[in-house]
């Protein structure tokens, strides 16, 4: 029974909804001259209004806390782009119970299949170097995203997922 319940707790902490990124850069790039940035002039994230609002807020504070100022003259525009998507995970759960003897063995499972169609959100935040007009630095986030989330827990997320993608830059060569 104490396995049982092992395995219950290690599945409900294995689908924790935390943002998973990866990362990619321009390995030829010095990316301590950059010091200053601005939103991509044409900044068009692909979300609602008000979404869009504080993925701007929470971007401009995680680019302070990289030691980035405000510039009208920036090093770099800071992009970002997003599409929602649904994750069609069919995963199922497998219990087994063995036994054997030195002769013969006895076995006995069985499958509970688990549909955990859930919405996602991608984010894309790239770094583009304005003088030469070339993309330096891309992360993309994905999360899990709650449609019906309140203002302030999608004020969270998008600081989650802007944390997430900073924590690749710059990027560790």
């Amino acid at each position: 029974m104490k396995l049982i319940k092992l395995f219950f707790v290690c599945a409900l902490l294995s689908s924790c909804n935390t943002p998973k990124a990866v990362y990619d850069y321009d390995d030829t790039v010095s990316f301590n001259n950059y010091k200053s940035y601005q939103l991509f002039p044409d900044f068009q994230s692909g979300l609602s209004q008000l979404d869009e609002s504080r993925l701007i807020t929470s971007i401009k504070n995680g680019m302070e806390s990289k030691g980035f100022s405000a510039s009208e003259e920036p090093d770099v525009f800071v992009n970002a782009y997003s599409r929602e998507f649904m994750d069609q995970n069919r995963s199922s759960i497998g219990i087994g119970v063995g036994g054997g003897g030195r002769s013969g063995g006895v076995g006995v499972s069985g499958g509970i299949p688990i549909e955990n169609n859930s919405v996602m959100l991608e984010v894309t935040i790239d770094f583009i170097d304005v003088a030469e007009d070339s993309l330096i630095w891309q992360a993309i986030v994905e999360t899990k995203f709650n449609p019906n989330a309140s203002p302030e827990e999608r004020r969270a997320m998008f600081d989650e997922i802007v944390q997430k993608a900073l924590e690749g830059y710059p990027p560790k060569k």
